[in-house]
């Protein structure tokens, strides 16, 4: 099934390329009570990631971003405490925009993080924010701008 998923990885990145489509996105830095960072590890692409996707088609960010916890990881009890930053990224031909949120999830919720998505999630995890998995590099950014305490803006 991995390798459906990376065919059609390889097929969407091939059409952005020829459509060159605006897209937007969420990705959310959960925080359970511990101060653990929740990732995931999609089936069709390396390293490990924030959870989050795509903001479909008359959806605000925020429930694009509820959804996508819920989708992925099976998290419907989180409470937003800001917006890390907004991003900018021409990866895979696309011009995509992505929210990054900081969200905590409650002490019943932190012991339910699974995979809901048995297709596009390999695996999730808790993670200690100093002892991280092989990350997509974005994603360190990302955590690293979240411990500085900096507000993130501009190129992905």
């Amino acid at each position: 099934m991995a390798l459906l998923h990376r065919l059609i990885g390889r097929g969407a990145r091939l059409y952005w390329r020829i459509r060159r489509p605006r897209t937007l996105g969420v990705r959310a830095i959960v925080l359970d009570p511990r101060d653990r960072i929740a990732l995931v590890r999609h089936s069709y692409i390396d390293h490990w990631y924030l959870p989050g996707g795509g903001v479909k088609k008359g959806e605000g960010f925020g429930a694009a971003l509820l959804r996508e916890l819920r989708e992925e990881v099976a998290l419907t009890d989180v409470r937003v405490e800001r917006v890390l930053g907004v991003y900018h990224s021409r990866k895979e031909a696309k011009d995509d925009h992505i929210v990054i949120f900081v969200v905590r999830t409650a002490q019943d919720q932190a012991a339910g993080l699974r995979r809901a998505d048995l297709l596009e999630i390999e695996e999730a995890g808790w993670f200690a924010l100093d002892a991280l998995p092989d990350v997509s590099a974005a994603t360190a950014r990302r955590i690293a701008e979240y411990r500085a305490g900096a507000m993130g803006l501009g190129e992905w």
